[in-house]
């Protein structure tokens, strides 16, 4: 777990002009709407939100999370899991496939110590087998001790087994293990997230909403239960509802709202999310016909493309390497001037960095309320 850097002691109750750049910095009032916005989403349509927190890897947001509705989190690593329980997140869904035998016996240790519920999910018998063996090397015997999704590919062409008989097969072999609870399938399309308009990503979830219903209705028919399907993102989540199939949705970064996100088509029916996470920076050089400011590569990552520039406005963005991001526009900053940054992508965007600044009353004349550590920097085993 990471610490949180001594350069941020003292910032609390700061004006924002305090924040030393390149810093990652979260506008509390737009996350919080963000935040509230969603799970009132999910709260009048019975759904359950379990966002997931590898996209802000904080204990701290997982909590605020689970405080306003979530039933808990998901991540994608082992290390993201047990950072995330070790500063006291109770409920974590580890939304991704480990058979590994030293991993798998880490999990199951936490499982054994308890305070923190963990789910996994599988797509190979290999897999179901090694985490039955290492929940039995750590003593975990108890009925339903720990819940497993199967994952089914539904056209992402990632991980997944086949929709079908083979997902069958692994719900079986689920089953066969007592400390193993079928808690459903899942399902998400990860692709689709990023398809610009809602008619190409309705039909995309569409055809995954077959797969799901076909799969569901022929594990359910060989006399098991299927409680849940969980899937979902920030990209797709109203269409993944609206055909009946999903109970659970996994979106993640509505919370912070990335420059990639945005640039999809909204769907009618979605909450109006905003921009909240924002990568400081300031104007290092000033040459002929450009501004140069201190953020690269290092302090946002770029393979969903290069941020934008949230202010000042009219500015594009270049990529200057890894310590530098060239400007150029009818008016540039000046020397020593700030520059607000929106990511391209949030997710790897946060885990370049120690910890997120949160400012209350706007970038431009507000105070820090808070330093949230990045929990699980770095946890990607």
């Amino acid at each position: 777990m990471s610490a949180t850097p001594e350069r941020f002691a003292g910032l609390v109750g700061q004006g924002v002009a305090a924040i030393d750049t390149p810093a990652l910095v979260i506008d509390l009032d737009a996350m919080d709407r963000n935040l509230h916005r969603m799970a009132d989403w999910c709260r009048a349509r019975g759904l359950r939100l379990r966002p997931h927190a590898k996209m802000h890897k904080c204990a701290e947001l997982a909590k605020l999370q689970m405080a306003h509705g979530a039933v808990g989190v998901c991540v994608q690593k082992i290390g993201e899991a047990l950072a995330l329980a070790a500063a006291g997140v109770t409920d974590v869904y580890v939304s991704n496939e480990v058979v590994d035998p030293a991993k798998l016996a880490r999990l199951a240790r936490a499982v054994r110590a308890g305070g923190t519920r963990f789910a996994i999910a599988v797509d190979s018998a290999l897999g179901i087998e090694r985490l039955a063996q290492a929940l039995a090397g750590a003593g975990v015997r108890a009925p339903g001790a720990m819940d497993v999704f199967v994952e089914i590919d539904v056209g992402h062409g990632r991980c997944g087994a086949a929709p079908g008989e083979p997902a069958l097969a692994l719900a079986r072999a689920v089953a066969a293990h007592a400390p193993l609870r079928l808690a459903g399938l899942q399902a998400y399309h990860g692709a689709a997230q990023h398809q610009r308009t809602p008619h190409e990503r309705a039909a995309t979830v569409a055809r995954s909403a077959e797969a799901v219903a076909r799969t569901r209705a022929l594990i359910e028919g060989a006399g098991l239960v299927v409680p849940l399907v969980t899937g979902a993102g920030t990209g797709t989540f109203v269409h993944e509802v609206a055909s009946g199939q999903w109970g659970e949705l996994q979106a993640g970064s509505y919370l912070f709202m990335d420059a990639d996100y945005a640039a999809n088509t909204a769907d009618g029916d979605s909450p109006a999310f905003e921009h909240a996470l924002f990568v400081k920076a300031q104007v290092m050089s000033r040459p002929e016909g450009r501004a140069v400011i201190d953020a690269g590569h290092k302090s946002h990552a770029i393979d969903s493309g290069l941020p934008r520039v949230w202010l000042p406005e009219g500015l594009d963005f270049a990529n200057g390497g890894d310590e530098h991001g060239v400007l150029r526009g009818a008016a540039l900053p000046a020397l020593g001037e700030t520059v607000w940054l929106v990511p391209g992508h949030c997710d790897p965007t946060v885990n370049l960095h120690d910890a997120m600044i949160g400012v209350r009353g706007g970038l431009l004349t507000g105070r820090v309320e808070r330093v949230l550590r990045v929990d699980a920097r770095g946890a990607v085993d």
